[in-house]
């Protein structure tokens, strides 16, 4: 456990705090910690823990010399997890953001003199091809910045750990996330018949791990008082093959109507040289040129032929997943992102997990989670 002043809690200092996984670490880490989260624009509104409004992209956050300073000394780690991770942005605005803003961060960390927690991704590991580098120039700017940042991390005159996270999806019990990220959409999409085809083969792996089990793993990075090492929050060789995972997507939709035709898959080369070409070009309408075209690029990045290694499991990083918990998650998954809008609301009713059910919706939802 990193130390503190006499009397209190350990401080951690959280970037990113109302994303996807920010808000599992704060429960995560508030039995044993003090909070002070950095926002940009949208408020973590928790009265548990302390924010302030900061900017990744500007020098000291934002904040004067004086403010800089007196925030570092109230900080005993910091845990670096805000990223610009939507694709559509100026490639220079995400390298900015995620290589500027992590240098920034840990400039605040050596005036602390406290620990940094970096958390990057798993896909780091999959470096796009030239063509698809030219093809999806905000994908790629995000790989590289994220790897460019893991390296500044490494040349840093502060104890740093690098966290590698794959698809974070929501929470493995409830279902729910802070906000749906683009893999859910896209596996909303397989629900609702819209993915006619998807790039790769049967046995390429779609390596996703539920929200709570990453933050278990940085909780117990934190606790253990671990100050350097790279640590894989994937599935590992426990990792759902896109097969299995377009099956249970299918599965799911049979509780709304008639199960969609499954998409065809095409291998990657094809993708390059026949599809994408196909959809870029005049016959076929905007709206649906871009959904594909998401979509591709999407599970072009997120979807691998041989496994990730995995630390979970090991010393001060939580626990392994098995692969039949990961299904039953992405099921959790599905009906929490089918009762929001734009999902399967008013097709027919399937309760969250949350929600108070009658017997026979109790009996429903422990049928599809099963």
């Amino acid at each position: 456990m990193p130390e503190s002043r006499p009397g209190t809690r350990p401080t951690v200092l959280l970037t990113g705090g109302t994303g996807v996984l920010g808000r599992a670490l704060i429960d995560e880490l508030l039995p044993h910690f003090r909070v002070i989260c950095l926002r940009h624009r949208t408020p973590v509104d928790d009265p548990r823990v302390r924010e302030f409004r900061a900017d990744l992209m500007e020098p000291q956050l934002g904040f004067s010399t004086a403010e800089f300073i007196r925030l570092a000394a109230d900080v005993d780690v910091v845990l670096h997890s805000a990223a610009a991770t939507n694709w559509q942005w100026e490639p220079d605005l995400i390298r900015r953001a995620n290589l500027d803003g992590t240098r920034t961060m840990l400039d605040l960390a050596a005036l602390a003199d406290a620990p940094f927690f970096h958390m990057s991704t798993a896909f780091v590991a999959n470096p796009l091809a030239p063509e698809e580098q030219e093809r999806f120039p905000g994908a790629a700017a995000y790989l590289a910045s994220k790897t460019e940042a893991e390296q500044a991390v490494r040349e840093a005159p502060v104890p740093g750990v690098i966290m590698r996270p794959s698809v974070v999806m929501g929470d493995s019990v409830t279902g729910r996330i802070a906000g749906v990220q683009g893999l859910t959409r896209a596996l909303g999409a397989i629900v609702k018949g819209q993915v006619p085809v998807m790039p790769g083969g049967p046995d390429s792996r779609i390596d996703m791990v539920p929200q709570d089990v990453v933050a278990r793993a940085v909780g117990d990075l934190i606790r253990g008082g671990v100050t350097g090492g790279e640590y894989w929050l994937t599935a590992g060789s426990e990792v759902l093959l896109q097969t299995e995972v377009i099956d249970t997507c299918l599965e799911f939709a049979d509780r709304y109507g008639p199960r969609p035709y499954p998409p065809r898959l095409i291998p990657l080369e094809s993708v390059h040289r026949l599809l994408l070409p196909l959809i870029e070009g005049p016959t076929f309408p905007e709206s649906l040129r871009r959904r594909f075209h998401t979509y591709a690029e999407l599970l072009l990045v997120f979807q691998r032929a041989l496994p990730f290694e995995s630390s979970l499991g090991t010393p001060h990083c939580g626990r392994p997943v098995s692969k039949e918990e990961l299904r039953r998650a992405l099921v959790r998954n599905l009906v929490a992102w089918a009762a929001r809008p734009g999902g399967m609301r008013g097709r027919q009713r399937i309760p969250s997990a949350t929600t108070p059910a009658g017997p026979q919706q109790a009996v429903q939802a422990t049928e599809l989670a099963s």
